[in-house]
């Protein structure tokens, strides 16, 4: 049985938007959809919610009316994809973690309750993208972007080993989108390196860009025979990968990067420059995928 989509609800507008793409992600992929809601969230007081009316819950819905709220919202979306929800008595960001472990990825909205549209990531979705062991997507971006109109994945390509689990990640949905993965390799000109290195031909940034296609190559080399189909486009780019991936965002539907290795007991924060600038800026969904996934 395939383990399904678990999204976090909280009956903000950014948990609904992460239930609607989440529907049309459980789709594509023939997947069930579980969503979740923690209830000590929030406080939830008092009732009086109309569902069929207002089509969300208010601030102070009870946490079943928000669960219930979101499973309408997602049989309306699409019928067909099967739909479960779970009240759990946890804090949020251990009952999502929990659910993980029997999830094909975890999904979130970019804020909670509260929050700011548009600005930083809340600390919910930030703690269950660095210690998850399933693959977290945080839903934000433009309205292009969450709705898949540039028919691209974009795929930051690090330095983990060979055949890594982003990699894999990225061709499975580029497969399930019928779109193009769009691997980028950043690279960085040495500040002090003489152009004119005698043991380098070319000079450093000749040797550097060369370094970044044959890494992309390595990287790539596994998924592309495993899918044959998927359409891929390799680029080299000079400057700071966390800038760069968050330009490029603009014009994909999804960036995936890559998590750091999980160190047995450890529950700090896992994620590096590139996975933090996503999360906070990107213009499309982020997936964090974790090696181990």
């Amino acid at each position: 049985m395939e383990l399904p989509l678990v999204v976090g609800v909280d009956g903000s507008d950014s948990s609904l938007l992460a239930v609607d793409w989440a529907v049309d992600e459980a789709a594509r992929h023939g997947l069930p959809l579980r969503l979740v809601n923690a209830s000590r969230w929030e406080r939830y007081e008092g009732t009086g919610l109309d569902v069929h009316t207002l089509g969300r819950p208010t601030r102070h819905a009870p946490a079943d009316t928000v669960v219930g709220v979101a499973a309408e919202r997602a049989s309306r979306r699409n019928p067909d994809v099967a739909v479960s929800v779970d009240v759990l008595a946890e804090d949020a960001v251990t009952a999502l973690l929990d659910a993980g472990r029997n999830a094909s990825a975890l999904i979130t909205g970019s804020r909670g309750r509260g929050g700011i549209r548009g600005l930083l990531l809340g600390s919910v979705g930030l703690a269950v993208a660095a210690r998850a062991h399933c693959p977290v997507i945080v839903v934000r971006g433009d309205k292009a972007g969450l709705e898949g109109t540039h028919e691209r994945i974009l795929l930051g390509v690090a330095e983990p080993p060979k055949g890594s689990a982003a990699v894999r990640f990225a061709f499975r949905e580029a497969e399930a989108r019928g779109c193009t993965v769009d691997a980028v390799r950043a690279w960085r000109s040495p500040a002090h390196e003489p152009v004119d290195h005698p043991l380098i031909v070319g000079g450093p940034e000749h040797y550097l860009e060369e370094q970044a296609a044959i890494l992309i190559e390595e990287a790539l080399g596994e998924a592309e025979r495993d899918h044959p189909e998927v359409v891929v486009r390799r680029d080299t780019v000079e400057g700071p990968a966390h800038k760069v991936l968050v330009e490029r965002s603009a014009a994909a539907d999804m960036i995936i990067v890559g998590a750091a290795q999980r160190r047995h007991g450890y529950l700090g924060l896992q994620l590096g420059r590139v996975a933090h600038a996503a999360l906070h800026h990107a213009y499309c969904p982020v997936a964090v995928v974790p090696q181990s996934s």
